[in-house]
């Protein structure tokens, strides 16, 4: 693993697959928010989040997402894909991203998510419960609470 992904308490080893490369012979951009995806996911699940959403219907929903390229990636390759949770709302989350080649040994991607707690049953957005908040401070010490 590479020392930029020190401060992400989740991180991935994902390989770079055939398929995710374009006719100029690099990794398609559109796959980077596919990394993010699976990050965001993993981290996720390490917090407990789908069983809320099992337990009452709410959970994550993707507001926006953003990603700046470093490097190209080809096949073949590892990568590690780390998310941190930089800030925390009332309803929403703020994670950022990085995706470390190996091949390359350097940075090849960073991103940001803003993800917003939603009740799928209301269509709206709705507070972050205090307990999953709390898991996440636990898991992530780095992340910070913030104002709307």
């Amino acid at each position: 693993m590479h020392d930029a992904l020190i401060d992400f308490p989740l991180v991935i080893k994902l390989p770079v697959v055939w398929r995710e490369m374009d006719s100029l012979g690099h990794v398609n951009n559109v796959i980077y928010f596919t990394y993010f995806e699976n990050a965001r996911i993993a981290y996720f699940e390490r917090v407990g989040m789908p069983e809320k959403m099992v337990e009452n219907s709410k959970g994550p929903i993707l507001g926006s997402t953003s990603c700046r390229f470093k490097a190209p990636l080809v096949y073949p390759d590892t990568i590690w894909v780390g998310a941190r949770m930089r800030g925390l709302s009332e309803y929403r989350f703020h994670q950022n991203y990085l995706v470390v080649s190996e091949k390359l040994g350097r940075v090849a991607a960073t991103g940001e998510g803003a993800i917003v707690y939603y009740d799928y049953l209301l269509a709206q957005k709705t507070p972050i419960p205090e307990t999953l908040r709390q898991r996440i401070l636990a898991f992530d010490p780095l992340a910070e609470t913030e104002n709307e």
